[in-house]
């Protein structure tokens, strides 16, 4: 494959990418300094440090009749991209609530304009309304000053985020987290025999918790971590690290390659570069921290054949996607799932609970919920985890080689 297609590859990446919730890691075409700067704008917004929400006691009293829920989703936002995410999400909900048995939802849709302060205001103004849990919103800055808001009035957030530095609290994440996909993937790779990993990341704030999670995962699998090589959040600087990773690999006997970057950034030009570097996939297993599917186009690059990653049921997913798009008319946007996740976790807590079952104790109760894309459960320190399959790509075709669990304790936990 020539330099220019995994270039296109990348930009197509890009263009798809909506500013949400999920990272790219930086834009490959050195061309595009613009959609460079956005990007690099946006890792510094969704990973955004803030503070902890105060602890919450076990709340959530259910009203006589309907149960009031605030869904906090972008409506309003200058991005095009956010605006047909806020449609999908409030959709997702809606199709939620008209799927729940025995259960009455007072469904309540709120417009943050992906604003932090119009976020907080509005989530102030649901609780006066009376809900009692908050759905939303998008981004982790807007998600921190909602809970932190309504703390001190006995409201749990399930924030769309996957930003696991500010869960905590009254605040719950329901995106996918780099801790859950490391955690399935290197507890695959030790059970096939691939204990030896090292990590290439960026030197951004997103790389550094993509290497945490993924030492961490590995170190707790039973594997051993045999080196890291960080680089640079440019093109220039992936070309500079790939000499360092070929050195590293070869004098620590890595045997695993476990990387943060994404369709979106690095990866078209490390799938090319390490291969002719002299780690060609059937020398070196690599491993991916997001997904190697998407777009399309990824699949057929050389570097990715054979590689890991995780994804949510694919079974699953596949009715999800066909149920919205016959009711809408259009395809749901990726992240519309956990709007759909978290109106079912109320419903199925409100049915067997009652009373209560919007308390931190229910919401984090063991055995999880049922998702649209798979299983999931909430944990008591604001995060989850979801059950993932594992796949692999052969001859430019995505390949399942581990399904995703069906209950927590299963294969794959």
């Amino acid at each position: 494959m020539t330099f220019m297609i995994a270039l296109k590859i990348a930009a197509a990446a890009h263009a798809r990418r909506s500013e949400g919730v999920y990272l790219s890691m930086f834009a490959v075409l050195s061309a595009a300094r613009k959609a460079f700067t956005r990007l690099a704008l946006l890792v510094s917004i969704l990973w955004i440090a803030a503070c902890q929400p105060a602890s919450l006691s076990n709340t959530g009293i259910i009203p006589s009749g309907k149960v009031a829920v605030a869904l906090l989703v972008p409506h309003g936002s200058a991005s095009d991209q956010e605006q047909k995410l806020a449609r999908d999400l409030e959709n997702a909900a809606r199709l939620a609530v008209t799927d729940l048995d025995g259960v009455a939802i007072d469904l309540r849709v709120y417009s943050t304009a992906g604003n932090a302060a119009r976020a907080q205001a509005v989530a102030l103004e649901a609780v006066g309304d009376g809900a009692k849990i908050i759905i939303g919103p998008l981004h982790a800055e807007s998600a921190n000053a909602v809970a932190v808001a309504v703390a001190d009035k006995g409201v749990n957030v399930l924030s769309f985020s996957n930003n696991s530095t500010i869960a905590g609290g009254n605040l719950f994440i329901l995106g996918q987290t780099f801790q859950t996909t490391a955690n399935r993937l290197a507890r695959y790779a030790a059970n096939n025999g691939k204990s030896r990993v090292m990590t290439v990341y960026a030197q951004n704030l997103a790389g550094q918790l993509g290497k945490q999670a993924i030492e961490k995962a590995v170190s707790a699998n039973g594997g051993s971590n045999v080196g890291s090589v960080s680089y640079e959040f440019s093109q220039n600087g992936v070309v500079a690290a790939v000499p360092q990773i070929t050195a590293t690999a070869e004098s620590s006997s890595a045997d695993a390659i476990f990387l943060t970057a994404n369709s979106a950034g690095a990866l078209p030009l490390f799938s090319q570069m390490l291969p002719e570097a002299g780690l060609p996939p059937e020398k070196m297993q690599y491993i991916g921290l997001t997904r190697w599917d998407t777009p399309p186009q990824t699949l057929s690059l050389p570097g990715v054949q054979g590689g890991w990653f995780a994804l949510p049921d694919p079974t699953r997913a596949a009715q999800y996607k066909n149920r919205f798009t016959s009711s809408f008319g259009e395809t749901p946007h990726p992240l519309s799932g956990l709007s759909y996740d978290g109106i079912a976790a109320i419903g199925a807590l409100v049915k067997s609970r009652g009373r209560g079952a919007l308390s931190r104790d229910a919401l984090t109760q063991a055995a999880g919920f049922q998702g649209v894309t798979g299983i999931f459960r909430l944990l008591p320190n604001g995060t989850n985890e979801r059950g993932l399959a594992v796949a692999t790509i052969r001859n430019n075709q995505l390949s399942v080689i581990s399904p995703a669990p069906q209950g927590f304790g299963a294969a794959g936990f």
